[in-house]
């Protein structure tokens, strides 16, 4: 209530006061945020799609998460996605009110061909968001799995989803700017829930994001990192494999690991489901 009176010091300290209560909520819930991962996972690898639905900040973290996998994954911008209310324009300009209609999010679920096999997430920070509650009302009529993420208490009325997470962040410091707590809240899940589904799904071994695609130097540097660290090569040698290996990190890891051609290295690949701790687990030819 001082906030406004508060030295910027003072203000300061509320402030990662209030963070730190965003983590707690956060790990509060960690039964349902396992449960999601296996529920993403599981339809990934069965040739699903994980899709968000959110408007405002919800759904600006929605789609800052589905952007991120590709360059860290490898995974097509197909595979994890996220839709705003308001279309792609509300990501940079506020569409207020957009997040009003019910009906938008049955028609975005509709323009997305949800079914069966897909894992449809409605984000809303107080719960209530009507696009939202659309959204995933319109995913569960087609078949596909939802989940509900929500920073409030339950109320009457409110959406059933399959996963319901909810991690409680109670009164902002700037009341009702759930961009704050909740909009922290709400990245960590995102963070974890993405993270961990494609760790299951081998697409990091380790701790490395050994599906990493090069398409800038950024993206080499690191990939000519990953190579070296995982095989021990010096950083000239650890290039020259990855360029053997037509860029493909793992397809080098197994090349040299295993003592084996591009191409046997890639089949070996296949045969293990893509998972390069299983691929390594093959002996070498002729041993």
């Amino acid at each position: 209530m001082s906030l406004d009176v508060m030295s910027t010091r003072d203000a300061v300290a509320l402030m990662n006061d209030n963070d730190r209560q965003a983590v707690e909520a956060v790990a509060k819930v960690s039964d349902q945020v396992v449960r999601a991962v296996e529920v993403v996972a599981n339809a990934i690898l069965n040739g699903g799609r994980l899709i968000y639905f959110g408007a405002g900040t919800s759904g600006r973290l929605g789609v800052l998460d589905a952007t991120e996998c590709p360059p860290t994954f490898g995974v097509s911008p197909d595979l994890i996605q996220g839709v705003m209310a308001g279309g792609e324009q509300a990501m940079f300009r506020s569409q207020e009110g957009a997040e009003d209609s019910f009906e938008s999010g049955e028609i975005d679920v509709d323009a997305k061909q949800v079914g069966p096999l897909d894992v449809i997430m409605g984000i809303a920070a107080g719960g209530t968001t009507p696009y939202v509650h659309g959204a995933l009302s319109r995913a569960k009529l087609r078949g596909a799995m939802t989940i509900f993420l929500s920073c409030a208490e339950a109320f009457e009325g409110e959406i059933p989803a399959d996963v319901i997470i909810r991690p409680v962040t109670g009164p902002e410091v700037l009341t009702g700017s759930t961009r704050l707590k909740a909009g922290t809240a709400t990245k960590l899940v995102l963070n974890q829930i993405t993270t961990l589904a494609m760790v299951r799904l081998g697409k990091v071994y380790e701790n490395l994001m050994v599906d990493v695609r090069v398409t800038n130097s950024k993206l080499l540097d690191r990939s000519i990192r990953i190579v070296s660290t995982l095989t021990a090569l010096p950083r000239d040698r650890a290039s020259e494999l990855l360029n053997l290996a037509d860029q493909k990190l793992k397809t080098a890891i197994v090349m040299h690991a295993l003592g084996v051609d591009l191409t046997t290295a890639d089949v070996t690949l296949e045969n293990a489901g893509g998972s390069l701790r299983r691929a390594m687990e093959r002996k070498p030819l002729g041993s």
